[in-house]
């Protein structure tokens, strides 16, 4: 202990947030106690409380990095190409990978958010994760008015509801072709990349010009 004593603290954060995410990855989130993460990180269940007031705070921290991960990915598919469609199919595989790497923060995104920071008790690491998920909307703000002034995404669509939209639609493809990965591959005969791939062209020839669809 002495020697973890002169560790920085962001040092002893970061490995009992590992410790945690290895327990939530095999036990989920709801099965796995402090004491159980404890445990897993090699530290007393009171020096937990050192450094996370509770489970949450955890989470909170997780959910984070992930959708640190996410922009990141975001900012990757939208910086590399000018086409629309090719930038929209990088996007649908960025979300995608989010949900391989991160499938518990993935479903966790998708819940309630907090947005409101002034009546209501947040982490801090709440208002970072919305910062950060306002931060992904404002690209693809800016990614469907680029293909509107391009020409080839449609000119009538409304921008901020076809993002919702979007999230809601594309989020839960994924979970099918995830979850429903066995009857896709025995009942449609598709494998899951080809499921999803024809399931995002789908949805983008919604909003997509004629000459730009497929």
């Amino acid at each position: 202990m002495g020697r973890r004593k002169k560790e920085p603290r962001n040092v002893h954060r970061e490995s009992i947030a590992s410790a945690a995410q290895n327990l939530f990855m095999t036990k989920g989130i709801e099965a796995t106690s402090m004491n159980d993460i404890a445990k897993e990180a090699g530290y007393s269940k009171a020096t937990i409380y050192v450094y996370f007031q509770s489970k949450e705070e955890i989470v909170g921290l997780l959910v984070l990095e992930s959708m640190k991960k996410l922009n990141d990915y975001i900012f990757s598919a939208l910086s590399e190409y000018s086409s629309s469609k090719k930038r929209y199919e990088l996007i649908c595989q960025a979300l995608l990978r989010y949900q391989e790497e991160f499938p518990f923060y993935f479903e966790l995104a998708l819940d309630e958010i907090n947005i409101d920071f002034e009546q209501v008790d947040y982490l801090p690491e709440e208002k970072e994760t919305f910062r950060i998920g306002e931060e992904i909307n404002q690209k693809l703000h800016q990614f469907l008015q680029e293909g509107i002034l391009a020409g080839e995404i449609r000119a009538d669509i409304k921008v901020l509801p076809t993002i919702m939209a979007f999230w809601g639609m594309l989020s839960g493809l994924i979970q099918v072709g995830t979850k429903k990965e066995m009857y896709i591959k025995q009942e449609l005969q598709l494998s899951k990349q080809d499921f999803l791939t024809y399931g995002f062209d789908t949805l983008y020839n919604s909003i997509a010009n004629k000459e730009d669809r497929q």
